[in-house]
This record gives structure tokens, C-alpha cells and sequence, in this order.
């Protein structure tokens, strides 16, 4: 088969890019990829510090289960004592001719004890019931606060993402106005030479030129701080990056939006469960007021206690009813303080609620807007292009000035700009309708990493009795 030279090049092009890739793959350097917002999110649930602080906040609160548990399992100690006793004893005897005298006797001798009691609760006035359950509803309450930390983290992910692309194309845009604008200072200089237009002219070129520089500036510094906040939240640097699109909204109108998050937003789930919470440990508190009931078993044995040469043994078992009357008036301040905690926990409850409905909304009416204003916008530009268009052409016969054509290319770039930010806030605003419904997780996005499995450490120490390893999945 005949190769033209052009298909020889192409080949020879082949080749060589096949060559440099296998030495770069050889030397360890990655071939550059494009880093899409599913990456990004993956990367940030499986290593943002602010994510692993709320996990691990998570398993502190399970260990509270544990601990109410604790009230119903017996408690078995070990005492011992040893110590020396130097002393002496007098006393009177008769003698056999009934004479009285004195008699001392030394009590020098080592004595020592050791006991083995155990110890198990019958009745705490349902404290430990009460305890269990609070202690309950205080994990589950945690566990609507893990999502909505998650939540929080992915929305600042796709911000700092969106954010990056966003400010890259004002860059970009910011880039080409500076070029156009040269060009424009340099042709409007030339028709100055030739007697065409005027100093002013001319001096509104170059004031418009560097605007233009000094728009680009601030865009290059935004670019920058939207970069450095990418890495802090993702832990990567920000590479090649694809525009992402909206998510589709599980939700169809605002008025959905608002009756969703009233119930399913985490903020409102762990009011929710911090009120119960509340409610339970007034039955805690109450359990002061109510009889406590133990039953004691105890093994002892007592060397040299009362004279030398004595061993005392035995067991015994022993049950306590304890019956409070009085306690000086604490107890019962602590139920009535209970009481208006649980009452403020209510009302938080239906604080909570407004608030998830109102950001709902907003984030449902930011959206509709925002939307509204890319089609808008996309009908600007194409108008201003051809405006441009129009003014460059009448600009030539002397029909515009140079002040017109200049206000022209401003008007178009500001357009550009503005769709730039329109389809960023549609992607933004399309993730926080998601987070105010509580459809922002890694599990609703099918993020590509393994989920956090908030059940793990807490069935691994719920029924623990002892031990004091790390008992957190790795």
C-alpha cells in the first residue's frame, strides 16, 4: 500500500506520541486527566478533615449507649489491707490468795484483710432504662448531624469546584478583552497618526485598555483563592476540570421543596431526636426521687483483727432497699430543669423546620432564577454580537466613534461574563435544593467510594463489657 506523505507524517506523529507517553509512564509522570465533580466529591468524602472530625464525633456519642447499658451489669471489686499493730493491753486478775494486781499484755502482731464483693443493681428507679434510651436517641440525633456534615462538605466542594471553572473563564474572557482592546489602542493609534480621530480618542482606548488589565488582575487573583479553597477542601490541587452539569431536583416545585426538607433536612432529624433526648433524661433526673435496690455478695477474711493467732472467714449476701424522703430540694430542681430543657428542645424542633423550609425555597427560587437568567443572558450576547458587529462596520465610515465601539466590546464582554456566572449559580443553586432536602450525600450521588458505615463502631461496643482497643473500622 502507496503512503502519502501526509499520511507518513501522521504516522511518524504517531509514533512519537506513543514513544513520549511510554517514557513519561516509565519515569512515574501521570498522563494529565480530566478531573470531573464526581471525582472531586469522592475525593472529599473519603479524606476531608472536617467529614473525619464528625465521624469520629459520631463514635464518641455511641460510646454514651455502652455506659447507660452499664447500669444493669454487677460491679465486682477487690479490697485488701495489711498493716502492723504494736500496743498492749491491761487488766486485773485475782490471784489464787485473792489478791488483785495489774496484768499487761503486749498486742504486738501483723494483721491484714481481703475481700471480694460484687455488686448487682435491681432497680435504679428506671434510670437505666431511661439513660439507654436517651442514650439512644442521642446517637441517632448524631447521626443526622454526620449527614448534615456531609452535606455541607460536598456543597463547599461543588462551590469551590464550580468556582474554580468560573473564575478560569473570566480569566479567559478577562485575556481576550485585554488582546482586543490592544488591538483596538493600536489601530486607534495609527488612524491618530494619520489625522483621522482624535486625542480623545486615542485616551479613551487607553483608559478602557487598562480597566481591562485591571480586570484581569482581580479575575486572576479570585482564580487563585477559588484554587487554594479547592485544595483545602478536596486535599488535591485543582487539574484539568470538565464543566459539570445541574442535578436534576428530587423535588418539583418550591412548595415540594419546603414540605420535603420540613421532614427529611438532618438539621430537622436531630432536632427531632435531641427533643426526645430531652424528654428522656427528665426520667433520669426523676430517678433520684424512687427506691434503689442492690443485692451484695461478699467473700472476706481477716487475719489478727481482734488478737494474734485469729483468722476470721466467711460470705455474706446482702440485699439494700434504699428509700429517699428528703435530699435538701436538688433532686427536684433537677426535674423541673430537665423539664424546660425538653420544653426549649421542642422549640428548637420548630425552628429548625422553618429554617429547612425557608432555605428550600430560597435554593428552589435561586435556581428558577437562575435559569431564567441563562436563557436571558444567552439572548444578550447574541444581540450584543451582532450590535458589535453593526457599530465596528459604521465605526469604519466615520458614522461611530471610537468611545461607541469601545462601550460596544464592554457590553459584550460584561454579557459573557454574566452567562459565565448565571450557569454557575444553576449548578451551585441545583446542589443546595439537593442539600436543604437532605438529597445531598454521597449515597443519593452515587459518589464512586466506599460509604461510611455509621452503624459499624456502635454495634462493635454496644454489648462490650470490657476492652480498650479501637474498635473503629479502619
Amino acid at each position: 500500500m502507496t503512503r502519502t506523505p501526509a499520511s507518513l507524517a501522521r504516522l511518524r506523529y504517531s509514533l512519537l506520541a506513543t514513544a513520549v507517553a511510554g517514557v513519561a509512564l516509565a519515569a512515574g509522570i501521570a498522563p494529565a486527566a480530566a478531573q470531573t465533580l464526581q471525582e472531586a466529591l469522592a475525593q472529599t468524602y473519603a479524606n476531608n478533615p472536617t467529614l473525619a472530625t464528625a465521624r469520629a464525633q459520631l463514635r464518641v456519642v455511641d460510646e454514651n449507649v455502652p455506659q447507660a447499658l452499664a447500669g444493669w451489669r454487677p460491679t465486682v471489686s477487690l479490697s485488701g489491707s495489711a498493716g502492723y499493730t504494736d500496743g498492749s493491753i491491761r487488766s486485773r486478775t485475782t490471784l489464787a490468795n485473792g489478791r488483785r494486781i495489774g496484768v499487761t499484755t503486749d498486742q504486738d502482731r501483723p494483721v491484714g484483710s481481703v475481700a471480694a464483693t460484687v455488686t448487682q443493681p435491681l432497680y435504679r428507679g428506671g434510670r437505666t432504662v431511661a439513660a439507654t434510651r436517651r442514650a439512644e436517641n442521642q446517637v441517632l440525633a448524631q447521626r443526622a448531624r454526620l449527614l448534615a456534615a456531609e452535606q455541607q462538605v460536598l456543597q463547599d466542594t461543588v462551590s469551590a469546584y464550580v468556582n474554580v471553572i468560573r473564575f478560569q473563564e473570566e480569566v479567559r474572557l478577562n485575556v481576550n478583552n485585554v488582546q482586543v482592546l490592544q488591538r483596538q489602542l493600536d489601530a486607534t493609534n495609527e488612524r491618530f497618526r494619520v489625522g483621522e480621530i482624535t486625542r480623545t480618542d486615542v485616551a479613551q482606548a487607553e483608559s478602557r485598555l487598562a480597566g481591562s488589565r485591571a480586570a484581569r488582575a482581580d479575575s486572576e487573583g479570585q482564580l487563585q483563592i477559588a484554587r487554594s479553597t479547592f485544595q483545602r477542601v478536596v486535599g488535591l490541587a485543582p487539574t484539568r476540570m470538565t464543566a459539570p452539569q445541574p442535578l436534576r431536583p428530587a423535588v418539583r416545585s418550591g412548595q415540594d421543596a419546603m414540605q420535603v426538607a420540613a421532614l427529611n433536612n438532618p438539621a430537622v432529624v436531630a432536632a427531632l431526636f435531641d427533643e426526645a433526648a430531652g424528654r428522656d433524661f427528665i426520667d433520669v433526673q426523676l430517678s433520684a426521687l424512687l427506691p434503689q435496690a442492690s443485692l451484695q455478695a461478699q467473700a472476706f477474711r481477716n487475719d489478727n483483727q481482734q488478737s494474734a493467732g485469729t483468722r476470721i472467714t466467711g460470705e455474706s449476701l446482702t440485699a439494700t432497699l434504699t428509700v429517699p424522703l428528703y435530699q435538701g430540694g436538688a433532686e427536684y430542681a433537677a426535674v423541673r430543669q430537665a423539664r424546660q430543657d425538653a420544653n426549649r428542645l421542642r422549640q428548637v424542633v420548630d425552628d429548625q423546620r422553618r429554617t429547612a423550609s425557608q432555605q428550600a425555597s430560597q435554593a428552589w427560587e435561586t435556581l428558577v432564577s437562575a435559569r431564567a437568567t441563562v436563557d436571558s443572558v444567552r439572548s444578550q450576547i447574541r444581540a450584543a454580537e451582532i450590535a458589535l458587529d453593526g457599530v465596528q462596520r459604521e465605526a469604519v465610515v466615520g458614522s461611530r466613534t471610537t468611545l461607541d465601539v469601545l462601550n460596544a466590546e464592554q457590553e459584550l464582554l460584561n454579557a459573557r461574563v454574566s452567562l459565565v456566572r448565571a450557569l454557575a449559580n444553576v449548578v451551585t443553586a441545583s446542589h443546595s435544593v439537593a442539600q436543604a432536602v437532605g438529597r445531598l450525600t454521597a449515597r443519593d450521588l452515587a459518589l464512586p467510594v466506599a460509604l461510611y458505615d455509621q452503624e459499624a463502631y456502635y454495634r462493635a461496643v454496644r454489648d462490650r463489657w470490657a476492652g480498650l482497643g479501637d474498635y473503629a473500622a479502619p
